[in-house]
């Protein structure tokens, strides 16, 4: 694998300019963050180094709880300009997508605007669900419009499962949410886009699913065979038409004993290179994720090298420059 060969639709960053921000207005606390809020520059080109990634595209993250709408832009707006300075400085190495909210459309739209138009990034990002509402809900079809106009990639990752009566949602006892609890959220959300009929509203979008599209393609025959039960009703004939029109990244890690199934459910050009750093350490990245992905035995060369870079590139013509 070259240097230039593989592009990581699944970076998480969080930027330290943000973070100075945050502390300052009491907003985290540095030293009370999850090691992976750790973003260091250095860090992620060695670990880019070590596993031939290219181009890294980074996923804006910004941590806390915003009571005022203008704090919460001016918190948006420090963390585009981190994540635009990374890529000026090194635009062969790094692209990245602009937040949406589902709970603040016109947010929204002013990150479309300013992270899309004014500061070059390659697509959009948010998360499955917000408060129990998942993506696709009627609520957001202003935001998906506006998303369609542009023909947007649509970077989607999971939250942990709400259970009613929680604050915030609780999942499994003792057990992590990106165990469990992420990839479930990312199955009710792709089911909602459906159900709702977003993909057939709005065919400009390319939506992303994160960690191997969570149970998704582990369960289409169950969508198909029941999909009649759910309301509004899925049409049984074209449960496998919908599956294909989402991508789906690798990150998680993927397993090649889950590699047949995946591949005999989902387009195998939708399948994108993921690697879901920081969250996923750099030597289990190093020494597990990637190597297990090239000896892959149910890959082919040819569709390892489109995993790697070539179903990005086609995706997302704009990293062309790595």
């Amino acid at each position: 694998m070259t240097l230039a060969g593989r592009i990581d639709v699944h970076h998480h960053f969080t930027a330290p300019a943000w973070l100075d921000w945050a502390e300052e207005r009491g907003v985290v606390n540095r030293e009370k963050l999850p090691w992976w809020t750790r973003w260091d520059l250095n860090a992620a080109l060695e670990i880019m180094d070590k596993t031939g990634i290219g181009t890294s595209v980074m996923t804006v993250a910004m941590l806390g709880r915003f009571r005022e709408q203008a704090e919460r832009k001016e918190s948006a707006r420090v963390a585009l300009r981190a994540a635009a300075d990374v890529v000026e400085a090194d635009p062969a190495r790094f692209a990245f997508f602009t937040p949406v909210f589902l709970d603040d459309l016109e947010l929204s739209s002013w990150s479309v605007r300013h992270g899309l138009d004014e500061l070059g990034a390659i697509g959009v990002s948010t998360r499955t669900s917000v408060n129990g509402v998942f993506l696709g809900d009627e609520s957001h079809d202003r935001l998906l419009q506006e998303l369609n106009d542009r023909s947007a990639v649509i970077s989607t990752h999971p939250m942990e499962v709400a259970v009613p009566g929680k604050d915030g949602g609780e999942g499994l006892p003792g057990t992590p949410p990106f165990v469990c609890d992420f990839l479930l959220d990312t199955t009710r959300a792709a089911i909602n886009l459906i159900r709702n009929g977003t993909l057939d509203r709005y065919p400009n979008l390319s939506f992303i699913l994160p960690h191997g599209g969570g149970f998704l393609p582990y369960m289409a025959t169950r969508l198909d065979l029941f999909g009649g039960r759910i309301n509004p009703p899925i049409e049984p004939g074209r449960v496998q038409d919908y599956l294909h029109r989402f991508y789906f990244d690798t990150a998680g890690p993927m397993s090649p004993s889950a590699t047949p199934t995946l591949l005999a459910t989902v387009d195998p050009d939708r399948i994108l290179f993921g690697t879901d750093w920081p969250p996923t350490p750099a030597h289990v990245i190093v020494d597990s994720v990637t190597p297990a992905l090239d000896g892959d035995p149910f890959l082919s060369e040819q569709q390892l090298q489109g995993i790697n870079r070539e179903n990005a590139l086609r995706l997302m013509p704009g990293l062309a420059r790595s």
